[in-house]
């Protein structure tokens, strides 16, 4: 039995094509996967994120609590609304999730984890939260839909608005606005502006009616996964796992070493790894021939080794193929790419292939 978000309804009288993802019925697309990524990447287009997990902590260290269990430090948030990523890792240095968490001011703080790690995330949570006695509420009455394009704070700003009887214009990115049980966010997972939203579940079909109005168009799963591929934005389970550390996956910048007497959850397998050099590089990969890029197609360095594809498809704002790979240490400017037993040339680039609509690889233009 799968679970349903809110919009479940909505989203059959819009012709969703529904798939089973990480036990919830979610939409893969609404006829065409390629028209609403580029919808998303010239206008603007709303996904339902409904089935990712929101949590409300609070306590009196829930603070000292957050500073143990997350990788980035929680110290840095030092005004109500701002928003922090960061992975949630084992004492090993895997990652056990990514996820954003908000500081609520005198509320405690707000983290949305991922749907398919759910269960495991809120075990690790809560055994953590029992040591500092901090409560974890689980939000299952609230939906979440996102919003996202260079018109989205255009097209949504007024419907917002509406519904909260107050403006969220001057909200900066990375900065959630908390009115009653709506919860405003200035984040995304497309590599373009826009906003993620939090509001009670009863409340969001008449909301995705009146974006759907306002010109915004309902967008799936697949073209969820195109975006933030061409962004650069790692996929849990497939780009990071408990089998790899943030250092080995592009997440370096997401690991406070500082301050030093800070001693999160992994942290010393994360200096051990530090100090031994040599660790795995986390690329973005462009293939010069035909052909897809496909996860888990296995990647050549010569006289280096050899590495894997991690996320790959193809892009449709470059019109070429491209993908995220974890290769070995040293990898410069060229690699192969195993494609049906034939190895294909590629060019070793740094991410994100796309942000807001542009090209970031040299002599790759945008369509």
């Amino acid at each position: 039995m799968t679970d349903r978000t809110a919009l479940y309804a909505s989203h059959l009288d819009c012709g969703a094509r529904m798939v089973d993802f990480a036990g919830w019925q979610m939409p893969l697309h609404y006829g065409s996967q390629l028209e609403e990524h580029h919808q998303v990447r010239r206008a603007a287009g709303m996904f339902d994120v409904s089935h990712m997990t929101v949590l409300d902590l609070s306590g009196g260290r829930v603070k000292c609590m957050l500073l143990r269990l997350l990788a980035n430090d929680v110290g840095k948030l030092k005004q109500a609304g701002k928003a922090l990523y960061s992975c949630m890792l084992d004492e090993r240095g895997g990652v056990i999730d990514d996820l954003i968490v908000y500081l609520r001011s005198d509320r405690g703080y707000r983290m949305v984890v991922n749907a398919a790690t759910r269960d495991k995330d809120l075990a690790w949570i809560q055994a953590q939260a029992r040591e500092f006695g901090v409560s974890v509420q689980q939000r299952s009455d609230l939906a979440m839909i996102a919003v996202q394009g260079p018109q989205a704070r255009e097209r949504v700003g007024g419907v917002v608005a509406a519904a909260l009887r107050e403006p969220i214009a001057a909200l900066r990115p990375f900065f959630a606005h908390e009115a009653g049980e709506w919860f405003v966010a200035r984040t995304g997972y497309t590599g373009e502006d826009g906003y993620e939203l939090m509001l009670p579940g009863t409340e969001a079909p008449a909301f995705w009616t009146a974006l759907a109005a306002a010109g915004v168009q309902p967008c799936g799963l697949g073209a969820r996964d195109t975006l933030r591929l061409e962004a650069g934005m790692n996929l849990y389970g497939t780009d990071m796992d408990e089998s790899t550390s943030p250092l080995e996956s592009g997440l370096s910048w997401t690991v406070a070493f500082e301050p030093a007497e800070r001693d999160f959850i992994g942290r010393g397998a994360l200096e051990s790894q530090r100090a031994a050099g040599n660790r795995r590089r986390f690329v973005g990969l462009v293939l010069e021939g035909r052909g897809v890029l496909r996860n888990h197609q296995a990647v050549r360095v010569a006289e280096l080794g050899e590495g894997e594809i991690t996320s790959g498809g193809f892009s449709p704002t470059l019109g070429r193929s491209i993908a995220l790979a974890r290769v070995p240490a040293g990898t410069g400017e060229r690699c192969e790419v195993e494609l049906r037993g034939r190895w294909q040339p590629a060019r070793v680039v740094k991410a994100p292939f796309v942000r807001a609509g542009k090209s970031c690889i040299e002599g790759l233009e945008a369509s």
